[in-house]
């Protein structure tokens, strides 16, 4: 399409876009090329030199209507260029944390719809039956099991005594690294499940995949994936100020624009 006479003069306004930005300021670079955006609008691109921002360009839109001289700028934005610096797309962090990442002094709080947690006051199916006959209730069965009937040999409590010292002393005991960087107990998590027996009042199983998932883990140790840990509150500490780009859109430029 060849512009009018005032598209020309659009094409031509160098000055006019870059006395934008640096009114803006901002510290625009060499001027890069000119593209006609229709009859009346022609868009100017300027090397950009923002820390964080590698490969940017400024974007000044001048604008002109037929029968006057007088040139607006419609619009003034930052958009990438080509083999610009862009950041990946966002995961949320839920889908990017996996097993074995929680480490000391971590934070890992369970999402409020986590499906793995239910307020305590919702009876969760935890119990144990001896078997699945009508004429068996199933608390005959949770009190049969905890007392060993069926079983030939139990653990007598010299070795109860020696396997709870061990678990106490181990990596999920209370002196452990991870519990001292702890700041709740295992004994009040949604996803700690104590033992039977003598052992019950100390020790339990851990059925957070994230954390010590199915291991003994001592009532007082803990970790940063316990179910009421508060999540962080997203606060951050950046190298360098942010330009708002957030409401951008981005358009390729012509190719064969002029400059």
């Amino acid at each position: 399409m060849t512009l009018a006479f005032d598209g020309d003069r659009l094409l031509a306004a160098v000055d006019v876009a870059r006395a934008a930005l640096v009114e803006d300021g901002q510290h625009p670079g060499a001027h890069l090329e000119s593209t006609p955006e229709g009859d009346w609008a022609v868009a100017h691109y300027f090397e950009a030199d923002l820390a964080g921002y590698r490969g940017w360009q400024w974007c000044v839109v001048l604008a002109g209507a037929p029968g006057t001289d007088e040139i607006t700028v419609s619009e003034l934005v930052l958009l990438p260029g080509q083999g610009s610096l862009l950041a990946p797309n966002w995961v949320p962090w839920n889908e990017r944390v996996v097993a074995g990442d929680l480490s000391p002094g971590d934070v890992l709080a369970a999402d409020p719809g986590d499906p793995r947690l239910v307020p305590n006051q919702i009876d969760n199916g935890d119990e144990f039956a001896l078997s699945s006959d009508d004429d068996d209730p199933d608390d005959i069965g949770q009190i049969a099991g905890e007392l060993g009937l069926g079983r030939r040999r139990l653990l007598s409590p010299d070795g109860r005594d020696d396997a709870a010292q061990r678990w106490h002393d181990g990596e999920f005991g209370p002196r452990s690294e991870m519990a001292a960087a702890a700041a709740y107990s295992c004994a009040s998590c949604g996803f700690y499940l104590p033992l039977a027996g003598a052992l019950r009042p100390a020790f339990g199983v851990c059925a957070n995949e994230y954390s010590a998932d199915g291991h003994v883990v001592a009532a007082d140790y803990g970790c940063g994936a316990h179910s009421d840990v508060p999540a962080p509150s997203g606060g951050g500490s950046p190298a360098y100020d942010a330009y708002d780009d957030g409401v951008l859109e981005i358009v390729s430029a012509g190719a064969d624009a002029t400059s």
